[in-house]
């Protein structure tokens, strides 16, 4: 392990120089062998994984539950993590070639998808994001930079070089695709985000102001990213909100408090919509945030907390949700068909939902996919859940007959 700022710079140039080399060795038909045959080796090393978990767990003792929770890794979820990897490799692969046109003067255009490179993540204690990240990179034949927080550190450099490397190896693919920083220092993150030669694009994961530091640090340097810094779901019960539909999907909406997707900001048309006894009951108190958009799962004293607001009408609702969340996702309760039309059309975030709970903002929810990260910029490209469909730049590939003049 690098023992100065000046060897760890060297280190990850390294790695991830080679990531970036390994990236055109790989194909569609060997990486769907690599990620079935990691699917596998999550389940021959579940025994490695559990332990380097819970040296993690333990370690992190002094972490704010919902980290906690999100860094654990019980029988449950690693099950999922191979399940997932087998999903991700049964998917058919990325088109490659989005439209063709002749032009009058014969040229044939091709508009095709093709690889970034090598792509960085950097995110926090969430050691699962590892195999979503890497899977999706190398389904879209793109190299993986990853870095983690020195709390998933162990758990993920398992994953790392006891499941995805032998994956790649055994498919016949170079090992150094994927890529880990192996260093708990905050460092690791901001060299990442400094590479633009080799690692142009870095998908941001984590808490709200450190992702948006390393965003601008990024910008400086020249390096694209897909920033997932806020979250936050927003659940609106119409005055037509059918009142059991309304606690039901308020509960479904909290079965998780360390994640972005839950609810966050409830709105409301009249105080008795408010439920407070189902609250109480789920251990869940209303408090009075710095701002309307404050992310409640990004407050580590505070994790298990709502916002709520009365509005008095559909665009008083959407109104605050657009200017001030994070446009994550957006949900309304009602019976009313023309209020939820109204809500829907107006909502800019990345997900509109009618009797549904923003939980389901997700790749692999709605997607079938696991995600990147939820990208909620408010420009062209991949927005919402991103995952192995939008990786790629977009060339235009010409073919002609050596006769055309302009």
């Amino acid at each position: 392990m690098a023992t100065t700022t000046t060897d760890l710079r060297a280190e990850v140039e390294r790695d991830a120089a080679a990531a970036a080399r390994a990236a055109a060795a790989l194909t569609d038909d060997a990486v769907t062998r690599a990620l079935a045959r990691a699917a596998e080796l999550v389940r021959e090393r579940r025994a490695a994984i559990t332990e380097a978990n819970a040296v993690d767990v333990a370690a992190g003792a002094h972490l704010d539950p919902g980290t906690l929770d999100r860094l654990r890794l019980d029988d449950a979820r690693i099950d999922a993590l191979g399940s997932q990897l087998g999903q991700l490799a049964e998917l058919p692969p990325l088109d490659r070639v989005d439209e063709t046109w002749t032009l009058p003067n014969g040229l044939l255009v091709e508009a095709r998808r093709i690889p970034i490179g090598a792509v960085g993540a950097n995110f926090e204690a969430r050691p699962n994001v590892a195999l979503d990240v890497a899977g999706q990179l190398l389904k879209s034949l793109n190299a993986a930079v990853l870095r983690t927080g020195g709390a998933a550190l162990g758990t993920v450099t398992v994953l790392v070089d006891e499941v995805l490397r032998p994956a790649l190896a055994d498919a016949g693919l170079p090992p150094e695709a994927v890529a880990l920083v192996r260093s708990p220092d905050r460092e690791g993150a901001r060299i990442l985000v400094s590479l633009p030669r080799v690692v142009p694009l870095v998908i941001l994961r984590g808490s709200g102001e450190t992702t948006a530091a390393l965003a601008r640090e990024a910008a400086e340097h020249g390096v694209r990213t897909l920033a997932h810094a806020e979250g936050g779901g927003v659940l609106y019960l119409h005055g037509a909100a059918d009142p059991a539909k309304a606690a039901a999907l308020v509960e479904a909406s909290l079965d998780r408090l360390g994640v972005c997707n839950r609810l966050n900001l409830l709105l409301v048309e009249d105080e008795s919509q408010i439920p407070t006894g189902l609250l109480d009951r789920l251990g869940i108190e209303i408090r009075e945030p710095p701002r309307v958009g404050w992310e409640w799962a990004n407050d580590p004293e505070r994790v298990a907390s709502v916002t709520v607001r009365v509005v008095g009408s559909v665009e008083e609702a959407v109104e605050l949700a657009n200017a001030e969340t994070s446009g994550l996702a957006a949900s309304i309760v009602t019976e009313h068909e023309d209020a939820a039309r109204r809500f829907l059309d107006s909502y800019r975030g990345t997900a509109a939902f009618w009797n549904a709970t923003t939980r389901f903002t997700d790749g692999f929810a709605l997607t079938g996919a696991p995600e990147t990260g939820i990208n909620v910029d408010r420009v062209p490209g991949p927005r919402g859940p991103v995952t192995y469909r939008d990786l790629w730049l977009r060339q235009l590939r010409v073919v002609g007959d050596g006769t055309q003049r302009r």
